[in-house]
């Protein structure tokens, strides 16, 4: 939001919202600034992805592949094809939870500006399993939990270069999603050169074959000398209201020997400190699963 009125690009969280009734007032039409376009790539070796690149662009991008393989892949693997040729990269960090008592204008929840969760006492099988604060919604987006993989940083009209977890917050705030302040926007997102041999992998389980909201996802990254792992970093969505790096999953690859068997050990690790909720806890196995076959997926890469 702005003094003006709200931020459009390619509206699809946006005009959702409208449809619904739970967002109104003047739009800040973003979608023709050139200097929020595209991906540019810097003397060091990273990448600098606009806010305005669409999901599809990241998807599709051959040189961002080879160098940050589980963001392209992320990026390919949420919603539609429809909805990835409109949507943006700031958008999708943007973007409102999905929770079903924050999209029914019938109930007032924190993040509609009402002082609780109806969420805790109703039907929340698709929220939380770790808790953070006292709203329970999962974070909607997939490209945050890619981008906390791979160490990326946040500019604003305001910010320059915020560590994505700074940007996302932890959790604690039930009001909103990033630490955006109101009328900030998103400019673009700087990734860090990739690890030299780093291999990269994204899986999400969800409740159908396609176009579905993550049950749980991850997106993983290894590298691997002398049959050791020299790097082993992975981030998990949809189980939390923040997307959550794992560095006890981290910590228990570095220097292991790179086989299944501490890929499943490690893997095992996904689930310290979660606190599920009655409808829940059925997520647990799915994650250790899911960082599981990511981590598999990575290092045969």
């Amino acid at each position: 939001m702005t003094g003006l009125g709200e931020y459009l690009a390619g509206g699809i969280d946006v005009n959702d919202r409208r449809r619904l009734g739970i967002s109104a007032g003047p739009l800040v039409d973003i979608a023709g600034r050139a200097e929020l376009a595209g991906v540019s790539w810097r003397a060091d070796g990273g990448a600098d992805l606009g806010a305005l690149a669409t999901v599809a662009e990241l998807a599709g991008d051959a040189r961002l592949a080879a160098a940050y393989p589980a963001l392209t892949a992320a990026a390919g693997g949420l919603a539609t094809p429809q909805v990835r040729n409109v949507a943006t990269l700031g958008g999708n960090l943007a973007q409102r939870p999905q929770c079903w008592y924050y999209r029914n204008p019938a109930f007032s929840c924190f993040q509609s500006g009402g002082s609780g969760c109806p969420a805790r006492s109703g039907d929340h099988r698709y929220l939380a399993a770790f808790q953070s604060g006292p709203c329970i919604a999962v974070h909607p987006s997939t490209l945050a939990a890619a981008l906390l993989a791979y160490h990326a940083e946040v500019t604003t009209d305001r910010r320059e270069r915020v560590p994505m977890a700074v940007f996302l917050g932890d959790g604690s705030d039930p009001t909103r999603t990033t630490t955006l302040d109101p009328g900030e926007l998103i400019a673009r997102v700087a990734l860090p050169p990739p690890v030299a041999g780093e291999r990269g992998a994204y899986f999400r389980t969800i409740s159908r074959a396609e176009a579905e909201w993550p049950l749980a996802e991850a997106a993983a990254r290894v590298a691997v000398e002398g049959g050791r792992f020299t790097l082993g970093r992975v981030a998990v969505g949809g189980v939390a209201p923040v997307p959550l790096a794992l560095p006890q999953v981290e910590a228990a690859l570095q220097g292991a020997a790179a086989t299944a068997a501490t890929i499943e050990s490690a893997a095992a690790l996904a689930v310290v400190g979660a606190d599920p909720l009655p409808m829940t806890a059925y997520k647990l196995p799915l994650l250790v699963g899911t960082v599981q076959e990511a981590l598999e997926r990575a290092l045969g890469a």
